[in-house]
């Protein structure tokens, strides 16, 4: 446990540092580097790392590195960053034409889709952050409370009164009643956070706004629903290819991929519902 909350406070001291830094090409890079170390966990982990398929792996690396620098310059247009994605993907093919005997269909197609939604999901990082000049980063901060928060509750809820297991097959130790707990310390945690947030604008920086609750609520109970369909599915594939964890970068946590199983599944959902309502009108 002690290994465990040492290494919790020296990612959350990083992560505000960079947080600050979210003006400066620091930000993008520390994006690119979680994408490519998730990328690399997986790609390990499906027994397709850079020893096996050296050629595919690099290019996956490259695409998880590509992909946010240039989602962060804004110069670059849309079907420019499609263009790359596409050719590196192509490459990909001709590379598995190439080396057909040794690289099955499976394995190219377990590669493309794990670097594609990985890559892609991450970058949300940088579109959240893009959204609002005012509020872009909070955004962010919110995007990973609703992928983090849930398991927190469900588990103290669940350690307390939880007795129907949710999903034992899967994960024995999580229960309904911790689920549901979750969800509601969720909803709870974020209409404090939110109150607390236009405060501090409004005595900081002088920034009026109003919070529309019920919508935020309701999105981060979703939200919610999503971070454990997203951790379940974490460990329903560690299973399946007998694995603990995805690395040990983390000490006491594993990998990154262990840490953002179910931030890859909510990133995409809040970036789009935080374009469609004003939360903070």
């Amino acid at each position: 446990m002690k290994t465990r909350l040492i290494t919790a406070f020296i990612g959350i001291s990083v992560a505000i540092g960079v947080l600050f830094l979210h003006k400066t090409i620091v930000y993008p890079l520390f994006v690119a580097l979680i994408a490519a170390l998730s990328v690399h966990e997986f790609l390990n982990a499906l027994g397709c790392g850079i020893k096996k398929f050296p050629g595919h792996y690099c290019m996956c690396i490259a695409f998880s590195v590509a992909m946010p620098m240039l989602t962060w310059i804004e110069s670059v247009s849309y079907i420019w960053r499609l263009f790359v994605a596409s050719l590196i993907v192509f490459l990909m093919f001709a590379g598995y034409v190439a080396d057909c005997k040794k690289l099955s269909f499976g394995k190219l197609a377990e590669m493309i889709t794990v670097t594609c939604l990985v890559t892609l999901s991450v970058c949300c990082l940088i579109s959240l952050k893009n959204i609002s000049t005012d509020h872009g980063i909070c955004y962010v901060v919110m995007a990973l409370m609703a992928a983090w928060l849930p398991d927190s509750g469900a588990y103290f809820v669940g350690t307390a009164i939880g007795k129907k297991k949710l999903c034992p097959e899967i994960s024995p130790k999580k229960t309904v009643e911790g689920a549901v707990g979750g969800i509601i310390f969720t909803a709870v945690f974020f209409s404090l956070y939110a109150f607390c947030y236009k405060l501090f604008m409004e005595k900081v920086y002088g920034l009026s706004f109003g919070v529309n609750y019920i919508a935020l609520i309701v999105i981060v109970m979703i939200a919610a629903v999503i971070s454990m369909v997203g951790d379940l599915s974490a460990s329903l594939l560690k299973r399946e290819y007998g694995i603990k964890d995805y690395g040990n970068l983390l000490p006491g946590h594993g990998g990154v991929a262990d840490r953002f199983d179910s931030v890859y599944f909510v990133l995409p959902y809040m970036m789009l519902v935080f374009r469609a309502f004003d939360i903070f009108r």
